[in-house]
């Protein structure tokens, strides 16, 4: 690896895209072998069920109870895990020198949260937006805009 490649992982919590640059300012070239996609049913369709009720300690009134974990919010959480991990694996192996992180901003937190120390120290930017649906043409200067740490 030469010592000024990038990789920017661009993602939302279904799909994931690495580019790679082998040097600031060179042009981006997507890893295919690096995309990832998930499938996150909402979760009503992952067999949440109505919340269930609990009784006032006086009188007849029920209120609902709500789920600690929504199974939609857990898969996201697990496709960032499985995400950092991938990033940590490369950052050990030295496949990268600098990584950018574009994300949505709920998701962006989940994947800064998951990483782990090889990546979090190689970690130069972060973008809060979903670009995920661009074409490379267009994300380019997105990732060139980047501000870095």
């Amino acid at each position: 690896m030469p010592a000024e490649t990038q990789w920017a992982l661009v993602a939302d919590a279904q799909h994931a895209r690495i580019f790679e640059a082998r040097r600031h300012g060179a042009a981006w070239v997507e890893r295919s072998e690096e995309a990832l996609d998930e499938i996150n049913p909402a979760s009503h369709d992952q067999g949440s069920e109505r919340p269930g009720r609990v009784r006032e300690s006086m009188g007849t009134i029920r209120h609902a109870i709500e789920p600690r974990l929504d199974p939609h919010r857990a898969a996201k959480a697990a496709f960032a895990r499985r995400l950092a991990a991938r990033l940590d694996e490369a950052a050990t192996g030295a496949l990268y020198a600098h990584l950018l992180l574009v994300a949505p901003p709920a998701f962006l937190g989940d994947l800064r949260a998951a990483l782990g120390d090889a990546a979090r120290q190689k970690l130069r930017g972060s973008l809060n937006k979903d670009l995920t649906h661009l074409p490379l043409a267009e994300l380019a200067p997105h990732l060139a805009a980047i501000p870095r740490d």
